[in-house]
């Protein structure tokens, strides 16, 4: 485990399993773990493969990032990393909740990404344990994030969005920071 200090936050490289026992509580976890649906030849595959030509598009769509990135990363997390991230904080938002084995959800937050195509999800969602009505941000989610340097980057804007549900000075735990948004956002 390697650990840095970039201003305030404090980043853990290394495995999610090995560093979570060693963290102690923290206000909020925030995280948009990998969902393992990318994978589509199955397992032990490294490219992401669309089902038919018809879903690679054409044009622009043709080679955009996800039929051609490298999916290795898209393992989905075992659920006691969600029983321990759910114990050692007082509030939880995680994307892709629905593809995770958690309790049920009163605030669930979506995020409509205005997709003009059919062929890509039109929402996301995201599993809170908030006590307090589900919530809706309309967002597109390829004009906000021009600079993607991960196919499955939230725009800035959305983590900020769900970052004004949690109390202000909260400490935040991304357990699967990916590009890093997550933190951006809470600066």
């Amino acid at each position: 485990m390697r650990v840095e200090t970039i201003g305030d936050a404090t980043l853990y490289c290394g495995d999610t399993l090995e560093i979570l026992p060693t963290l102690g509580r923290v206000g909020a976890v925030v995280t948009d773990p990998p969902y393992g649906i990318l994978n589509l030849q199955g397992e032990g595959s490294t490219t992401a493969v669309r089902k038919s030509p018809r879903q690679q598009g054409s044009g622009t769509l043709k080679n955009r990032i996800l039929n051609v990135s490298q999916v290795e990363w898209d393992v989905a997390p075992a659920a006691e990393v969600f029983d321990t991230l759910r114990g050692m904080s007082d509030d939880q938002i995680i994307w892709g909740g629905n593809y995770f084995p958690l309790p049920p959800a009163r605030g669930i937050l979506v995020w409509d990404k205005e997709q003009p195509w059919p062929n890509f999800s039109q929402v996301e969602l995201a599993w809170t344990s908030l006590n307090r009505p589900a919530g809706l941000l309309r967002l597109n989610g390829s004009r906000n994030t021009p600079d993607k340097v991960h196919p499955t980057q939230k725009p800035l804007a959305l983590m900020a969005w769900c970052l004004a549900f949690l109390p202000e000075g909260a400490d935040v735990l991304d357990p699967y920071m990916g590009s890093g948004t997550t933190g951006v956002a809470a600066v």
